[in-house]
């Protein structure tokens, strides 16, 4: 089976450190970027099955370059969790059409459940027949 590839826009270096981990450890490939511009440039060479993004970021806010990503033709149907540690966040990830939103700080187990059951919704929305 084809490792589901998920790309993590994190700036900050430790937290992306723990996700790039636990991800790993988990049979995932993963593409890091700690910028909006960083990210852009990494979907060139391939996109991702799920986008995991942070809201603060030094070039741009995760729920713009979500809505951002969600609303282009190559990337809408790419499932996007929002995580933050801000309390307003969560309405501006859901007006963003996040998938889903993840709150900071983050219990792993419940990061693994989410980023899996986005997966198994999108596979299943890809499986037409």
């Amino acid at each position: 089976m084809e490792k589901k590839r998920i790309h993590i826009l994190e700036d900050d270096q430790e937290i992306r450190n723990v996700i790039e981990i636990l991800l790993s450890d988990e049979g995932f490939e993963l593409q890091l970027s700690s910028s909006f511009a960083e990210l852009k440039k990494n979907i060139q060479d391939a996109m991702p099955d799920l986008f995991l993004l942070d809201v603060m970021l030094p070039d741009g806010n995760g729920a713009e370059i979500c809505e951002d990503l969600k609303t282009d033709i190559f990337t809408k149907h790419i499932p996007i969790i929002v995580m933050s540690a801000q309390n307003n966040s969560e309405q501006k990830a859901i007006d963003a059409f996040a998938d889903d939103y993840i709150s900071k700080p983050f219990d792993i187990d419940d990061v693994l459940k989410r980023i899996n059951a986005q997966l198994q919704k999108s596979a299943s929305k890809s499986i037409k027949i």
